[in-house]
């Protein structure tokens, strides 16, 4: 009777147990149906070509025909010696820590302004903020080549009609300001990106703890030092990961601005890619330095984070 009992238990849990499982099954399947397409780009257009750059920097080619001319580290080594290379790197660096140093703060200044103070109209001036980083970087190039113009750029007529005895720069041709000059391009592309991601993370503090704290006595600086800074932490950590790796990818701006230029003033690692290697058909250079720009953004990316972000995802995200 026992046996008799317990086949007829699992028979009537036997249907529950299938619907579980297809139903298990089909969020899988839907899961993979949005998820295949992206990770078949991934792979064709990233991956794959990524994989295909380390043998390729180990030849000298032109990109046409079948590769015979086995140089080694040869590519590397001209790259170490290379002081155009090396200026390039040094350009991405210098935009990565302007970035750091004046591009976020300014988005976090601009959040707590339209995201938590009183300042009338601050809808407005949050969709405004904003409009930059919709254009493409191809239109927002564009649209700088003209505010930049030497001779009746809107920089130019403006500061000439404001300040008395001002002589017209040409920015993007002076090697001492068109790296500042395309920095601040990209700050205006860019800030309203970090902008909205600091006012969502302002959105999920709660008031009440700063209220507390002024009931308490504190002013306005200590409850931004000590309690919406601190909470906003994970926002920040995420705004310069984004930051960092940007600042090493630029390349649509720089190169419809001034290609690098003038005299490699400008030259950040993607121009050089794009020139040294797509241009003049030095495919392994080129191939050398997508290698060397990708293990720097790995290294960081990796390093930090385990290091920094580790604490916003736990011990066991990474």
């Amino acid at each position: 009777m026992a046996a008799i009992r317990f086949r007829v238990l699992a028979r009537n849990h036997d249907p529950v147990d299938a619907d579980k499982a297809r139903q298990q099954f089909n969020k899988l399947l839907l899961v993979w149906l949005f998820v295949l397409p992206g990770m078949i780009v991934f792979f064709l257009f990233l991956l794959i070509p990524v994989s295909e750059s380390v043998p390729f920097s180990f030849f000298k080619w032109n990109g046409l025909g079948p590769m015979t001319n086995f140089v080694g580290a040869d590519n590397y080594t001209y790259l170490a010696t290379n002081s155009v290379f090396q200026q390039s790197l040094l350009h991405s660096f210098i935009i990565m820590g302007l970035s750091l140093l004046v591009q976020l703060p300014l988005s976090l200044g601009l959040a707590l302004l339209v995201g938590r103070g009183e300042l009338p109209g601050r809808r407005l001036f949050r969709g405004l903020l904003f409009i930059p980083y919709v254009f493409s970087e191809i239109l927002t190039a564009y649209i700088w080549l003209y505010v930049l113009h030497p001779n009746d750029g809107l920089v130019n007529v403006v500061m000439t009609s404001f300040i008395p005895n001002f002589h017209s720069v040409v920015w993007l041709g002076d090697r001492g300001v068109v790296l500042y000059s395309i920095f601040a391009v990209i700050t205006w592309k860019y800030f309203g990106f970090h902008m909205i991601l600091y006012m969502a993370g302002l959105q999920n503090i709660p008031k009440d703890l700063e209220e507390a704290a002024r009931v308490d006595g504190a002013n306005e600086s200590s409850v931004l030092r000590f309690i919406t800074l601190p909470l906003l932490g994970s926002t920040i950590r995420l705004s310069v990961f984004l930051s960092v790796l940007g600042s090493f990818q630029q390349f649509v701006l720089i190169w419809i601005l001034t290609q690098g230029g003038p005299v490699n003033a400008s030259q950040v690692i993607g121009t050089y890619l794009y020139q040294f290697g797509i241009v003049r058909f030095q495919v392994g250079v080129g191939s050398a330095v997508a290698v060397i720009l990708f293990v720097i953004t790995l290294i960081f990316s990796l390093g930090y984070q385990r290091i920094i972000m580790q604490r916003d995802y736990g011990a066991d995200a990474i």
